[in-house]
């Protein structure tokens, strides 16, 4: 139990001095005149980070983080432009084909109840204290 809480706390310190690291390398490179992209801190690339990095910390197990990296990647792919060429009328499209196939081959979760029908023996045994 131990090491895992220390897991725990040594990834949450990882995940935060790259935060910390990219948002001041960003930053250090605007300052020097260097022509950073403008949607590189905007408010959805930062969504669509910490998605991914939710989905990290969870095994990308639940729907939560999903929704975060899909909204945040969305509003980003509308904000990038490469090579003259804008990516803001593919990038409801393309979401929508990973949203399909995400869940297409998510891991199906199937339950058993069997368990709940088994005969287990009685115990009539008293006790004495």
């Amino acid at each position: 139990m131990e090491t895992l809480i220390n897991k725990n706390r040594a990834d949450k310190q990882l995940g935060l001095g790259i935060l910390i690291l990219v948002i001041g390398s960003v930053f250090f490179l605007r300052s020097t005149g260097v022509d950073v992209p403008h949607w590189i801190l905007s408010w959805h690339s930062i969504m669509l980070g910490a998605g991914l990095w939710m989905g990290y910390r969870k095994n990308f197990q639940g729907n939560g983080w999903l929704a975060l990296t899909v909204i945040g990647g969305i509003f980003t792919f509308r904000s990038i432009s490469i090579f003259d060429f804008d990516l803001s009328g593919i990038s409801v499209p393309v979401a929508l084909i990973g949203l399909g196939l995400y869940v297409i081959l998510k891991p199906k979760k199937v339950q058993n109840f069997d368990h709940y029908f088994e005969k287990k023996p009685v115990d009539f045994t008293e006790k004495e204290s």
